[in-house]
């Protein structure tokens, strides 16, 4: 097919936001080899967007190319699947992703788009579910998928999957992706890894904030990340994000983050983002939600 169809929904896209691990601990390991963590998520305004259109009941596909995903990969597609498998009233769906997130940056990307998945077809095929249990089917999916489902910047323990809201700064981050990928299956199966930092409250990272403890491993393994780290560092507090391979650092002003952007060495990519402690999803679910009730 070489047009998408009719629109599911309003022309709007649906936003699916990057987010940063301002800090990344990890307490302990599960029986089942799933890490235990405590991390403090945060959205920022680089987002995919995702489009929906009209396919018979039963058929879900992929409108598209993603670069480096095929279909039956992608977690947008695999999030749909999952829907209209558990609940009868799902109709189906074309979707279409505009990629501005890189993948395996440490960003959640893919998380995000699943999560974005979710709560539009929710709306727009009327199921009527509610964030928690969009949450507890994301899961399956991803340990990120919850916060993106929810919507709100969270303190998240467990594997990820235990929130609590948060409301922190909104700064302004400088993002620098060095060229580089980064696995994060081959980080947490590392034996150097810190599996053992101890617990903390959310009083103690607001007072002195924490590391990553995947940073390390990272470092030693990927010689790109450590030179962007470095490089990052020397301006500001760097940091990196999940398990890479983006790198942070809050900057004072929006003036800064240009004028370092600007130095930005040419075989890397940056992005002046701003925090944001609240996604753009809760609005667009929002007005989909207003504009199915003015058609009531």
């Amino acid at each position: 097919m070489n047009t998408p169809g009719e629109p599911l929904g309003g022309a709007e896209p649906w936003p699916a936001p990057a987010k940063l691990n301002l800090f990344l601990h990890v307490v302990g390991r599960r029986a089942d080899g799933y890490h235990l963590l405590q991390t403090a998520f945060q959205f920022v305004d680089l987002c995919d967007e995702l489009r929906f259109f009209r396919r018979p009941a039963g058929v879900v596909e992929r409108f598209g190319e993603v670069p480096g995903v095929a279909a039956h990969d992608d977690l947008a597609v695999r999030a749909a699947r999952l829907l209209a498998s558990r609940h009868s009233g799902a109709g189906g769906v074309a979707i279409e992703v505009s990629k501005r997130i890189p993948l395996q940056a440490g960003l959640g990307g893919g998380s995000s788009d699943a999560a974005t998945v979710l709560v539009a077809l929710n709306e727009l095929w009327g199921l009527g579910l509610a964030p928690g249990v969009l949450a507890e089917l994301g899961v399956g999916l991803g340990a990120d998928v919850p916060v993106f489902v929810h919507g709100q910047a969270a303190w998240a323990e467990g594997v990820g999957e235990r929130l609590t809201p948060l409301d922190l700064p909104e700064n302004v981050y400088l993002v620098v992706r060095p060229d580089a990928v980064v696995s994060t299956a081959e980080v947490f199966q590392a034996p150097d890894l810190t599996r053992d930092t101890p617990a903390i409250k959310i009083r103690d990272f607001l007072m002195a904030g924490g590391r990553n403890d995947c940073e390390p491993v990272v470092r030693r393994r990927v010689p790109a990340v450590a030179e962007a780290l470095d490089w990052l560092g020397q301006l500001a507090t760097a940091r990196l994000t999940g398990t890479g391979s983006c790198v942070f650092a809050a900057m004072p002003d929006e003036e800064t983050a240009r004028e370092t952007l600007e130095r930005l060495p040419v075989r890397w990519t940056g992005w002046m983002v701003r925090g944001l402690n609240r996604s753009p999803l809760v609005a667009r679910r929002q007005l989909e939600q207003d504009r199915a009730g003015r058609g009531r």
